[in-house]
């Protein structure tokens, strides 16, 4: 059976909106198409999006950041706030706001620079520029995922393996503190069942105890993530997601990305 979703903006290729769609009357959770992480399946982005736009047309726009924060140096904080800013790229490309794209691909070429694995995305860089300039937002899609897993290739082949799933984590962390901002302004039970995904919330909390660089595994920000995923676990139950722990869990992922975009940890 296909798990419930979650809000991971990292994994799969994204697609166009089919335009004159009517608003879903449930969410079909077994039709959606997903990608493995590990034994873990999510669904691929664009389906995400889809089903928000269907529930209530989200102000995208709204959910943008001005400050996307910076590098303070720490390689746990590099990688977390990389997969914040990815996770803002797709924000980005469904606001089809151009600029923001472009000022996020620099970004994500200068952290890519501080972890070493530059090499691994400067032609995604370029290209995320020239497709967000030519407004062809599916290919821009498609090459900020290309980035994050060109990203996270480049680190597992240098042996930080736990590093690259910091970056992952990053991303999942602002994904849903965006989704969560959007299903709590027009809140429905189908639009909170998007944030169901304990298998993944579960598989997150083992990576980080299983961590082989114990450095890592101490730094503050990494601490801060786990109590994260341990205070988010008990708000997702099967009897459904009501809108106070929607809002609940918007706090916690907006505190946690603060923290990672703050300048000093």
């Amino acid at each position: 059976m296909l798990p419930r979703l979650i809000p991971v903006v990292l994994l799969g290729l994204a697609l166009v909106n089919a335009p004159g769609q009517a608003p879903p009357q449930t969410i079909d959770l077994s039709k959606f198409p997903a990608a493995a992480v590990d034994d873990v399946l999510v669904p691929v982005p664009s389906e995400i999006f889809n089903v928000l736009d269907k529930l209530g047309s989200p102000n995208w726009k709204a959910e943008m950041r001005e400050n996307l924060g910076k590098s303070t140096g720490q390689r746990a904080q590099v990688a977390l706030l990389l997969g914040t800013i990815i996770a803002d790229g797709f924000v980005a490309v469904e606001a089809e706001d151009s600029e923001k794209v472009k000022e996020i691909g620099q970004e994500v070429l200068t952290l890519a620079d501080a972890i070493n694995v530059r090499k691994a995305v400067i032609s995604r860089s370029k290209s995320i520029t020239e497709k967000a300039d030519a407004k062809n937002w599916k290919g821009t899609r498609a090459e900020l995922d290309g980035a994050l897993q060109d990203v996270r290739g480049a680190m597992e082949e240098l042996g930080d393996d736990d590093l690259a799933q910091l970056v992952s984590l990053g991303g999942w962390i602002r994904g849903t503190e965006v989704l969560t901002s959007i299903v709590g302004k027009n809140y429905t039970p189908d639009g909170a069942e998007l944030l169901n995904q304990p298998e993944l919330i579960n598989y997150f909390g083992r990576r980080i105890d299983e961590m082989r660089n114990a450095r890592l595994k101490k730094e503050e920000l990494v601490i801060q993530v786990r109590k994260l995923l341990r205070d988010i676990r008990p708000l997702i139950t099967k009897e459904g997601i009501p809108l106070a722990s929607v809002q609940k869990i918007h706090k916690l992922t907006s505190e946690i990305v603060a923290s990672i975009t703050a300048e000093e940890n």
